[in-house]
């Protein structure tokens, strides 16, 4: 197919996954919710989540409308940008809200399905929840694909130099970071401050279980999973698939005119990635075929040869759609590039996120050496406990950095700069399932904590903790693949600043540069700190507000008298939206100071936030993650020495500990980062044409 007509179909396939997603919200719909009281607390959930993301949408669109029009008036007059990417800005802003609003929506829908499922079998409840997370995923690469190919060839029509249309489509990358920051941070500390208020005010406070219906915290932190986990993870990939994507096209602008003189399709190293992303789709929606669990069988199993398969699936097409995009072979500035070398590149990127994931699943998975050496720490106390899960979660640094630090070099090396950005892309390629994985996660802990409050059967809980335990670590590995895109999407997006703002080199040895390294690598630890913090006051509002609870409403201990979630839920809700505010406006404004200070000196920014923001993110997820299937692991009962611990034991109280300081790394703190580091250099991508 001629590239120039190749644009015009790619926008076909985010209209394939949205078509999809919708004929998949539609099956889970028609599943059975179950009894009467399974659909009133289903019901409670929902109607908590809608009222925030609602909430949180108002306050965002005062921002979105305010940087829309910094945006327009900054970009007015100038002849290699436009007022019209303040338009960019909001497109991209309305697509990321509304992936994480539909994927939202379904997953409420799929808890409860899920456990009226469970109460028949394992199979068919995965089957249940990994639909729900499926809408999610193809939601998300839906919309971004969609969302860019359309403006692509809308300005593409109305500008004819092909940097000022990338310039305007950086908007679009804007949008989704911002956005994608505040539903981060704001479902995060939604969801811990839940999350922990009920773990300790139910578990080691008043001595009953996590989700137990007389825990007045429970609805708020069942509707934490889902603005969090599900809404705030799909904001989070979105913004990482977009802005992948939007550097490998900068990136390739570089060769137009190589190109143009080689009587070559201009354009065809600028549409790889959106053709790249295009396929991608197809084989994440091939790739969920796969997913399936025998009776009695391992749920990781099943969803493992679903991404994994895609990603092997997605490697071979790449060589075909690479070959047939780009020439054989091109010349730029003395350097030899070839087809097969970008191939290679994306292969790296996609090998990369594979390792990446595995990696992961070793340090959080609850049968591998790390999680069960954290149970062992338990048996003597929560001190032990959170010494041990420190030491894992910076231990969990070193491969994954050797891993990133090799497919930096091999990209590199394959096809240069443009070889790093394509090999981020790689990584996110098959988002559709990877987002669809992680989303199967707090579908599942949903499901459980519906049986629970609903006082189904054992057996029951027992389906939904297998699924759940899977979720966690299934999320840490979509949390593995989103650090890894990031910090490839990161250094692509810096390597196109410098190009568009005209930066020579970033030498350390200048105290303006070194300055600027400093205060970025500082940057991630006082935003995890904001984050930290404002769990750790929500938290403590929600544990107030129980205790008060159990001590004002007669028969509430004893189980015949209702608490009222409605308050937890608004603590929640007012905490997040409040608490919000001051580390989203971190991410912009802090790029844009020192931008104007300094264009070497915001170099020297983006270099410092990258290398500190990628391993304080490794290393909180991965801790959070092991501390989590630790607890986990000492519920489903562990021997160690001849004593068999399970719940109730001081170890299990040890283990909660250790879950609950995990909570806010993993769920707040710790992916946040990703979006930290991607927001602000798109930010200084965006101003690059201002300040060179």
């Amino acid at each position: 197919m001629d590239n120039q007509l190749l644009i015009y179909a790619i926008p076909l396939s985010g209209v394939i996954a949205l078509l999809y997603a919708l004929y998949k919200a539609a099956w889970v719909s028609k599943q059975d919710p179950g009894t009467e009281e399974m659909v009133t607390i289903a019901g409670h959930i929902a109607d908590g989540a809608v009222a925030f993301l609602k909430r949180e949408y108002k306050v965002l669109a005062i921002f979105v409308i305010s940087v829309a029009i910094l945006l327009g008036f900054a970009n007015s007059g100038r002849p290699d940008s436009s007022p019209i990417i303040s338009v960019s800005f909001v497109v991209g802003a309305i697509c990321s809200a509304l992936a994480g609003y539909f994927g939202m929506k379904v997953a409420t829908k799929a808890n409860v399905r899920t456990t009226n499922a469970a109460r028949t079998g394992l199979s068919k409840a995965l089957n249940v929840a990994f639909s729900g997370g499926l809408v999610m995923g193809l939601s998300v690469v839906g919309l971004g694909i969609l969302g860019l190919s359309v403006l692509f060839i809308v300005y593409s029509s109305q500008f004819s130099e092909i940097n000022q249309v990338i310039n305007l489509i950086s908007g679009f990358s804007l949008g989704a970071s911002s956005i994608a920051l505040f539903a981060r941070v704001g479902g995060g500390i939604y969801t811990k401050a839940a999350d922990v208020g009920a773990d300790l005010a139910g578990k080691v406070y008043e001595g009953i279980p996590e989700d137990d219906p007389r825990n007045p915290a429970t609805i708020a932190d069942n509707v934490g999973d889902n603005v969090g986990d599900v809404a705030g993870m799909g904001a989070d990939l979105f913004e990482s698939y977009v802005g992948s994507i939007i550097g490998t096209m900068v990136l390739g602008a570089a060769f137009v005119p190589v190109f143009g003189s080689m009587g070559e399709s201009t354009i065809a190293a600028v549409i790889l990635p959106l053709a790249i992303a295009a396929v991608g789709i197809l084989v994440s929606i091939a790739g969920s075929f796969f997913v399936h669990v025998k009776e009695g069988g391992n749920p990781q199993r099943g969803l493992n040869t679903g991404e994994f398969g895609a990603s092997f699936i997605m490697a071979i097409l790449s060589y075909f759609i690479i070959t047939n995009i780009l020439p054989s072979s091109w010349v730029v500035n003395d350097v030899t590039y070839t087809s097969l070398n970008v191939f290679f590149a994306v292969l790296t990127g996609l090998l990369a996120g594979v390792l990446i994931g595995l990696i992961t699943e070793y340090y959080c998975s609850t049968h591998n050496k790390p999680v069960e050496s954290i149970a062992y720490q338990s048996v003597t106390g929560a001190a032990t406990n959170i010494i041990a899960g420190l030491g894992i979660g910076m231990m969990s640094t070193g491969l994954p950095i050797i891993v990133l630090s090799a497919a930096i070099i091999a990209s590199h090396y394959f096809a240069g700069l443009y070889g790093i950005a394509i090999a981020a892309l790689g990584m996110l390629s098959v988002t559709g399932i990877q987002l669809a994985v992680d989303a199967y996660g707090p579908i599942s802990d949903n499901a459980g904590g519906i049986a629970e409050m609903a006082s189904l059967p054992p057996e029951v809980r027992e389906r939904t903790d297998t699924l759940d335990a899977v979720g966690n670590t299934t999320a840490a590995i979509g949390k593995g693949f989103a650090i890894g895109s990031a910090a490839l999407t990161a250094l692509a997006l810096f390597a196109a600043f410098r190009q568009q703002a005209d930066v020579v080199s970033i030498d350390i040895s200048e105290p303006v540069i070194m300055a600027g390294l400093l205060l970025g690598a500082m940057l991630p630890f006082v935003f995890s700190a904001m984050a930290m913090n404002a769990v750790g006051r929500a938290a403590r509002d929600m544990i107030t507000e129980v205790g008060r609870q159990f001590n004002e409403i007669a028969g509430l201990r004893e189980g015949t008298a209702p608490a009222e979630f409605a308050h937890c839920v608004d603590i929640s809700t007012k905490a997040a939206i409040r608490e919000m505010i001051l580390p989203g406006t971190l991410g912009v404004l802090v790029p844009v100071v020192v931008g104007f200070v300094s264009k070497d000196m915001l170099g020297g920014l983006l270099a410092g936030v990258t290398s500190s923001g990628v391993l304080l993110a490794i290393f909180q997820s991965n801790a959070g993650g092991a501390w989590d299937n630790a607890k986990k692991r000492i519920e489903g009962g562990i021997e160690f020495d001849g004593v068999t611990y399970g719940k109730g034991t001081e170890a299990h109280k040890a283990a909660v500990v250790g879950d609950t300081v995990g909570d806010p790394f993993k769920d707040t703190s710790g992916p946040s980062l990703n979006i930290l580091m991607k927001l602000i250099a798109v930010v200084a991508l965006v101003i690059a044409p201002l300040i060179r």
